[in-house]
């Protein structure tokens, strides 16, 4: 670190003063990125060893997340998942998936070597995505295919075979906010080993909604839109899946399939996972100016 502040001081003696401040904020994110991957390698080493001593020595699940690409702590969730589980493939498909700058793959693509497959219906984002990642010294040389189209439960399975992704994922991640339960209801070209979706924490727990299916959705009501905890962990089931949790505000949801690891991370109940004041206040505050719009029980 002492070498790399030093390089950035002796830039500031020969640059301007915008000519620094560019150099220092690339020089210092790009640094940091790389610190941040060590420490990533060192923490999965870590895990790894605990669970080879005593699964009973692995942290909960809720001491495991942070942020370095994702919205929230799900890159520190997902380094956890993978570390005790471990992976097949390292594919990854992403569904909506923004600009790719924030989201749940970036982070498994950038610093630890996986192929990226993703998606996203706004052409914007997937150009900047494509820049981002074609630019990236990290994935220049084999960049995540990125696509643009807009995701309906008639075209999910096409699409994504069109890039040349089926059979066996390490993880997919869902986060539609709109028709992601429709949309994983008919997914079958792929079988990930591992999904985390976002669900809709005001919807209380005990109650499997979502919105009616409409392939041109777009949310125009807030809160309306998405499905509960309950109705996705049921779908899991279903498609033989077991939530094994949740992030800190209860929305985004991880499951794991059941022929994976059942004896490492085990199954939990979706009431134990919206127990955060963040959800408390939200299905008190804000539930009761949706709940007697069109929802599907499930």
């Amino acid at each position: 670190m002492k070498r790399i502040l030093k390089k950035i001081i002796n830039k500031y003696l020969t640059s301007s003063l915008n000519e620094f401040k560019n150099e220092f904020i690339k020089e210092v994110s790009e640094n940091t990125l790389g610190l941040s991957k060590v420490s990533q390698i060192l923490l999965k080493l870590k895990y790894k060893e605990l669970l080879s001593k005593d699964v009973n020595l692995l942290p909960s699940f809720d001491d495991v997340g942070f942020r370095t690409y994702s919205q929230f702590e799900e890159d520190g969730i997902l380094l956890y998942l993978f570390s005790i589980l471990g992976t097949t493939n390292k594919k990854v498909v992403e569904v909506c998936a923004g600009n790719g700058i924030e989201c749940n793959s970036t982070n498994l693509i950038i610093n630890h070597g996986w192929n990226g497959f993703l998606f996203d219906g706004d052409a914007a984002n997937v150009k900047i995505g494509k820049i981002f990642f074609d630019n990236h010294k990290n994935t220049f040389l084999w960049p995540p295919k990125f696509i643009c189209s807009w995701i309906t439960a008639e075209n999910i399975n096409e699409i994504i075979h069109d890039v040349g992704c089926s059979g066996e994922v390490d993880l997919l991640s869902l986060d539609i906010d709109g028709n992601d339960y429709w949309v994983w209801k008919v997914l079958d070209c792929i079988k990930p080993r591992v999904v985390v979706c976002e669900t809709h924490n005001v919807i209380p727990f005990d109650k499997a909604l979502t919105i009616p299916y409409d392939p041109k959705f777009k949310m125009t009501i807030p809160d309306y839109h998405s499905a509960s905890l309950l109705a996705m962990t049921k779908l899991a089931k279903e498609k033989g899946y077991r939530l094994v949790g949740t992030h800190r505000y209860g929305f985004n949801a991880f499951f794991v399939r059941n022929d994976v690891g059942a004896g490492i991370v085990p199954e939990v109940s979706v009431e134990s996972c919206l127990q955060d004041s963040y959800t408390k206040d939200a299905v008190e505050k804000r539930w009761p100016k949706v709940k007697d719009l069109n929802w599907v029980e499930v």
